[in-house]
C-alpha cells in the first residue's frame, strides 16, 4: 500500500471517529460508523493473503448489519418520539436494537463470534487499530444512552462476554486470538458499569487502549504471532520481553499495575449500587483471562523453549525499541498512584 493510500484511508478513519463522537443526530452518527467501517477494510485486506480478504469481509458484513440497526433503532425513536437526537432514546424497542447493534460492532458477547477471526486475519497494527479506535464510537453512543439502556441486558451480556472471553481465550496458541478473548473479557468490564457510571466506562476504556497498544506494539516490534516465536524473543529483546510480563500482568489487572486501577472503582462502585452478585460473578470470571495472561507472561519471559522450535535465535535485534513503546509500557504499569485523584470526578 503506498503511504499516500494509507494516509487518505488513516484521515478518514480519524474523521469517522470525529463526526460520531461528536455528532447529536442520529443520521450524522451512523455516517461516521460507515466512513469509519469503509475506511479500515483496505487496512484489513492490505497484505492481499485469503486470510485477509476473509477478515475484511467478514468484517463488512457483520458492520454493515450493525449500521443498518442502528439507522432502523433511530428511525423507530424518532417515529414514536418526535426526536432525531441522540439523547432523547427513550422508546423501549430502539433501546434494545441499539444496544443489539452497539453490542455486534463491539464485538461484545453474544455477538462476539467475528472479533478474534477477525483479528487473526489482520496485521498486527490494523488488529490494533480494531481493538481501541475503532471501539471507540459505539463505547460514545452508549455513553450519550446509557440512561436509557436496560440495565439487565447490559449486566447479563457484560457477564457473559466476561465468561466467554476468559474461557475461549484459554486453549488458543495464537497471539492475536489472545488478544481478541482478551478484549472481549474487557468489554464485559466496561457494559457492566455503563448504565451506573458512564465515565468509569471511559476510563477503562482509556487505559485498556493504553495497555493493549502497549502490547500490540512490543509484540509488532519482536515480531510475534505465535506462542511458539514469544517463546524466542528473549534472546532478540531481554528487556523489551521482561517489560511486556508487567503490561500483561497489569492488563490482567493485578496490583499494584494501572490495570487494576478499573476493576478496583468498577467493583466499589457496584457495591454503592447494590448489584453486589454481579460484582462476585465478573470478579470471579475475570481468574479465566488471568491464566492465559500468565500464560503469555510466562512465554514472553522464559529464557529456552522447553522443547525444539524451527524459529532461529536472533541474538542482536536489528531497529532499536522506539521511545513511544517505552512511555506506554512505563504508563500502562504505573499510573496507580493517580488512584485518590480520579473518584471526585466521578
Amino acid at each position: 500500500m503506498t503511504p499516500q493510500a494509507k494516509l487518505i484511508f488513516t484521515t478518514s478513519l480519524l474523521l469517522g471517529t470525529t463526526i460520531t463522537i461528536s455528532s447529536n443526530h442520529w443520521i450524522t452518527a451512523w455516517a461516521g460508523l460507515e466512513i469509519n467501517t469503509l475506511a479500515v477494510l483496505p487496512l484489513i485486506s492490505k497484505s492481499h493473503h485469503p486470510r485477509a480478504i476473509e477478515a475484511a469481509t467478514k468484517y463488512f458484513l457483520v458492520q454493515a448489519a450493525a449500521s443498518a440497526l442502528v439507522l432502523f433503532s433511530s428511525m423507530t425513536n424518532a417515529w414514536h418520539t418526535g426526536q432525531w437526537d441522540i439523547t432523547q432514546l427513550t422508546h423501549p424497542t430502539s433501546c434494545l436494537i441499539l444496544t443489539s447493534a452497539l453490542a455486534m460492532k463491539l464485538g461484545l458477547a453474544p455477538f462476539h463470534f467475528w472479533f478474534p477471526e477477525v483479528l487473526q486475519g489482520s496485521p498486527l497494527t490494523t488488529g490494533l487499530l480494531l481493538s481501541t479506535i475503532m471501539k471507540l464510537p459505539p463505547i460514545t453512543l452508549l455513553f450519550m444512552t446509557s440512561p436509557s439502556l436496560n440495565q439487565t441486558l447490559l449486566t447479563s451480556m457484560a457477564i457473559l462476554s466476561a465468561a466467554l472471553g476468559g474461557w475461549m481465550g484459554l486453549n488458543q496458541t495464537q497471539v492475536r486470538k489472545i488478544l481478541a478473548f482478551s478484549s472481549i473479557s474487557h468489554l464485559g468490564w466496561m457494559a457492566i458499569i455503563i448504565s451506573y457510571a458512564p465515565k468509569l466506562t471511559l476510563l477503562n476504556f482509556f487505559l485498556y487502549t493504553l495497555m493493549t497498544s502497549t502490547v500490540f506494539l512490543t509484540l509488532n516490534t519482536t515480531k510475534t504471532l505465535k506462542l511458539a516465536t514469544l517463546m524466542t524473543t528473549w534472546t532478540k529483546t531481554p528487556a523489551l520481553s521482561a517489560m511486556l510480563l508487567l503490561t500483561l500482568l497489569s492488563l490482567a489487572g493485578l496490583p499494584p499495575l494501572t490495570g487494576f486501577l478499573p476493576k478496583w472503582l468498577i467493583i466499589q462502585e457496584l457495591t454503592k449500587q447494590g448489584v453486589v452478585a454481579a460484582a462476585i460473578t465478573i470478579s470471579i470470571l475475570s481468574l479465566l483471562s488471568l491464566f492465559f495472561y500468565l500464560r503469555l507472561a510466562y512465554c514472553a519471559t522464559i529464557t529456552l523453549p522447553p522443547h525444539t522450535t524451527n524459529h532461529m535465535k536472533q541474538w542482536r535485534i536489528n531497529s532499536p525499541t522506539s521511545a513511544m513503546i517505552a512511555i506506554l509500557t512505563i504508563s500502562s504499569t504505573m499510573l496507580l498512584p493517580i488512584s485518590p485523584m480520579i473518584p471526585p470526578i466521578f
